[in-house]
């Protein structure tokens, strides 16, 4: 299977490159492709004929990623996905429903090797990285799922919020946006795109110059330095000053602003003193806070704060004309946030990975 051709992962000049060398037409590719694009397996191309389906079976793969699961929230209809990839691992997902269209989180490795405090992902560490074609998968896959379950629809935007460090697993994460973004396939715009990193600033000085208008997504969650280690590791290797600068340049170069994600961890990052300095390092900076009640983290003994805490600390950045809202929760009864509902099944299952 390794040796197989994922053409959910090609380009459709691509296709037509491997469609020429096995001696088919250039018309075959583009078939292909469309029915690759719904999520469909060659079993399911009926426009082509049974002998090129039993062909591209035997040297290619037509999708990388099948739902082994799906939980849907009672309280508002998100829906929480458990895929499975070929070689067994299993990675999740989450698709949002807003009034201005679906939103998938997209998972970008198995695991996360970063080792964030409050992160279910990075309790198991990283197996390995996901490829383009997974990725793009999990859209073609949950697009088919959606049809098939309401007669209509489909994902309109996309966040690489899901398992894993996208700057990690940079190249393949590049190809996968450009695949998302290719007028001939899904055509999702770069704009309706979120890509989430927890600071490794060489990937966000490299991305700033790949001409891709993608929101870039910052994992902050601390005023300072001493408080940022305690949480995150990487603040080890990327200091503050550094990060922001990274920041700055990335909005220059991108006209984009910045969203910083701000998980609010009782006792630790959420005091009024710790919004004042946030508001100093972030003032005149084209930026937005994203605040988040955190997910309780029972192994690193992490908890969310009290109502009021949160409110505080929301009104003292809006005193300080910082741009801020609070995330809206979803998904509280279906083990919504990152990681959980894949840790809980492979307890379950007495997995370690």
């Amino acid at each position: 299977m390794e040796n197989k051709i994922r053409l959910s992962g090609l380009f459709l000049n691509e296709i037509e490159d491997y469609m020429k060398s096995v001696g088919e037409g250039k018309f075959r590719a583009k078939q292909v492709h469309e029915w690759l694009m719904r999520g469909r397996d060659f079993s399911e191309m009926t426009n082509l004929s049974k002998a090129l389906r039993e062909k591209l079976s035997e040297s290619c793969i037509s999708q990388s990623i099948r739902i082994l699961e799906s939980i849907e929230s009672k309280l508002d209809g998100t829906e929480k996905y458990l895929y499975e990839l070929l070689d067994g691992n299993i990675i999740e997902g989450v698709r949002m429903r807003y009034h201005h269209g679906d939103t998938l989180c997209v998972s970008t490795q198995v695991g996360c090797r970063m080792g964030c405090a409050f992160c279910a992902s990075t309790l198991d560490g990283c197996v390995r990285n996901l490829t383009a074609d997974e990725m793009l998968g999990q859209i073609l896959i949950v697009n088919r799922h959606i049809t098939e379950k309401f007669g209509e629809g489909r994902i309109h935007n996309v966040v690489l919020m899901g398992s894993g460090e996208p700057m990690d697993n940079y190249d393949e994460v590049v190809r996968f946006l450009r695949l998302l973004n290719d007028p001939g396939g899904l055509n999702i715009s770069l704009r309706n795109v979120s890509l989430s990193t927890c600071g490794l600033v060489p990937g966000i000085k490299k991305l700033a110059g790949e001409g891709m208008p993608v929101t870039l997504s910052i994992s902050l969650h601390a005023p300072n330095d001493e408080v940022r280690k305690r949480l995150m590791p990487v603040a080890n290797a990327y200091g503050m000053n550094e990060l922001l600068n990274a920041c700055r340049e990335y909005i220059e170069k991108t006209g984009r602003r910045v969203i910083f994600e701000y998980a609010m961890v009782k006792d630790v990052n959420c005091s009024l003193e710790n919004a004042d300095e946030l508001a100093s390092r972030l003032r005149g900076m084209q930026c937005h806070v994203n605040l988040i009640p955190l997910n309780d983290v029972k192994e690193r003994n992490l908890f969310t704060p009290g109502e009021r805490v949160m409110k505080d600390f929301q009104k003292r950045l809006e005193d300080k004309h910082i741009s801020v809202t609070r995330r809206r929760e979803m998904g509280d009864d279906i083990q919504g946030a990152c990681g959980q509902l894949r840790r809980s099944r492979l307890n379950e299952n007495g997995l370690s990975k």
